[in-house]
């Protein structure tokens, strides 16, 4: 889908993206080049944020959709859609960290809202961002996600989610109504 106010085109990965989003998601998180955008990791994990395996999983997958977000043929954004019942699930949410700060992750989470409304139906937009993350905890809050107070561990030792730089990080449950 195109949407004309934004020049922005929305839609499904298909095998061919794989390695590009992962770039997009590496840089948007982990690394020296994650600094130049606001949403880094960089100073609480290293190590890969996700490997072509985990973008696949998804683009595979019946119940998840990767939404892909195009400006001029180049992917400068992408979330995952994952139908749970009543509900569905955001994640592996990045933005060019260029495009940062800009409105652009403000339209794509509008878009990932609606198409989780109108094609499963969801009531609820849960996700999961690990604690310590204030700042973004903070932005999606301002998007009217609330916080949940209820926590599941970091996976230590494995290493398919990055390598931990401090010892007390957990991920916290979001929610948004949006049906």
């Amino acid at each position: 889908m195109e949407t004309a106010a934004t020049g922005l085109t929305f839609r499904d990965a298909t095998h061919a993206d794989v390695d590009v989003l992962v770039a997009l998601i590496e840089s948007a998180y982990r690394g020296d080049s994650s600094r130049a955008g606001w949403t880094t990791e960089a100073d609480i994990l290293e190590g890969r944020r996700i490997d072509p395996e985990g973008v696949l999983e998804v683009v595979r997958s019946p119940g998840s959709r990767l939404l892909t977000v195009e400006r001029d043929g180049t992917v400068v954004a992408c979330c995952q859609l994952e139908h749970r019942g009543e509900n569905a699930y955001f994640g592996m949410f990045a933005v060019s960290p260029a495009l940062q700060g800009d409105g652009l992750g403000k339209v794509v989470i509008a878009e990932a809202e609606r198409t989780a409304r109108e094609t499963w139906g969801a009531k609820e937009m849960h996700m999961t961002v690990i604690s310590v993350r204030n700042d973004l905890i903070a932005w999606y809050e301002r998007r009217g996600y609330r916080r949940t107070g209820r926590m599941t561990p970091f996976p230590y030792g494995d290493e398919r989610f990055g390598i931990p730089q401090r010892a007390d990080l957990r991920f916290e449950l979001l929610v948004k109504e949006i049906g």
